[in-house]
């Protein structure tokens, strides 16, 4: 049974790969190691580092080496972090050590959600009904952001050989996601910020025009309930059965409707290219949560287009874990990788006992393993807690703790 962590390179840096390592196969019980290979910006709280309690990662790096031949004449170009050039290639370190540490590798891989190159490709990046940028998503319809998160996946494959690469978006994102002091004075609700995440830029345009649908009906109709709620005193629910009923909440819109059922096109095609370049050796599977279809994912034709997808279950009661993982496993099918992702963060973990029973839920509803976020986020006694779950839902599920 697949049994992972999510983890930066600098803690494994802090802490030094076979200590590490050791943490993680005999206090976690885990088996695979999730490390961010390509990330973006943030401030991190750092408990587990001795020496940097808190950590600031430069923007839309990648942590390994790229293959300068591979990339060249390439418009867009990841930049190695300083990190990798000063503290050395911990994607390299661990796969070289596979066989010694006993862990499996994952590279945790950040496709699209890029700050750092949406500034400088600008024609790039998605933009809403109004043609405003959102300069930290490069758009899945882009030539050259496609051609981006294909080479990059296929650099990490064909020269690190790590067992899996977990594909963070891929897709569409949605308008707030904590980008540096966002403001909302509006309060938007679920259907405006999704509304806002709606991308009408010229290659979402040209791509959706080419395949017969009426987009500029569906960026009028966008723009004009964007302009609506920007109106209004306080915010209202216009679609009732939003999110639940997915595409369908705007079924009495015809263009926006059919709009929508175009939208996953590019990023379905994307994933397939993706599968398509990489190393056939490296499972290939996509992150994503409950309601992936906001970013335009069809899950049922992801899960064709690559080797399966790790649903991340952050929030939900164990009951809700077994629905969504349910759900998951009957539209990917049988044959698909089916992961979990679940956070070990307080207050919504305090102990052991939540996260083992969120643990057995997505096992029970036909999960094939999980990774917990994240290894150097949290203080050291919770990865006690992870062992527990890891080690209590291998043995229930009959599985050896190997």
């Amino acid at each position: 049974m697949h049994r992972s962590m999510w983890t930066y390179p600098w803690d494994v840096q802090d802490q030094g790969v076979e200590p590490f390592a050791r943490e993680l196969t005999e206090r976690a019980c885990l088996n695979t190691v999730s490390l961010a290979t390509s990330y973006h910006a943030g401030r991190f709280l750092q408990p587990r580092s001795p020496v940097q309690k808190a950590y600031f990662p430069e923007d839309g790096t990648v942590y390994f080496q790229p293959d300068a031949a591979l990339w060249s004449g390439k418009m867009i170009q990841p930049l190695m972090a300083r990190n990798t050039a000063e503290r050395g290639d911990m994607l390299e370190a661990l796969t070289r050590t596979r066989d010694k540490t006993g862990l499996k590798v994952s590279c945790w891989t950040v496709c699209l959600h890029n700050s750092r190159l949406g500034m400088l490709h600008p024609e790039h990046v998605t933009r809403n009904a109004f043609g405003n940028a959102n300069y930290y998503s490069l758009c899945p319809s882009s030539p050259a952001a496609r051609d981006y998160a294909v080479t990059l996946v296929q650099d990490i494959t064909t020269r690190y050989r790590p067992d899996m690469v977990e594909l963070e978006s891929p897709s569409f994102m949605g308008f707030a996601h904590e980008y540096h002091h966002e403001k909302d004075g509006v309060g938007l609700n679920a259907e405006d910020d999704f509304l806002l995440s709606l991308c009408f830029c010229a290659h979402c345009t040209d791509r959706a025009t080419s395949a017969g649908i009426p987009v500029e009906g569906a960026r009028r109709t966008v723009s004009q309930y964007i302009a609506a709620f920007c109106e209004r005193a306080v915010p209202e629910k216009q679609f009732p059965d939003f999110p639940a009923a997915g595409i369908d909440a705007f079924r009495a819109e015809a263009d926006l409707h059919a709009f929508l059922a175009w939208r996953s096109e590019p990023v379905t095609s994307l994933i397939a290219a993706i599968r398509s370049a990489a190393d056939p050796s490296t499972k290939i599977v996509l992150i994503d949560g409950s309601q992936a279809w906001i970013g335009g994912v069809d899950l049922p034709a992801v899960a064709q287009a690559c080797d399966g997808a790790i649903l991340c279950c952050y929030h939900q009661s164990p009951q809700e874990v077994a629905k969504v993982i349910a759900a998951g496993r009957a539209a990917v099918g049988p044959d698909r990788f089916l992961g979990v992702g679940l956070r070990v963060f307080y207050p919504e973990v305090d102990g052991p006992d939540i996260l083992s029973a969120r643990v057995r839920a997505a096992l029970e509803a036909g999960a094939d393993g999980v990774n917990f976020y994240n290894y150097g986020l949290i203080p050291a006694p919770r990865l006690d807690w992870v062992g527990t779950a890891a080690k209590g839902a291998s043995e229930a599920a009959g599985h050896a703790l190997t």
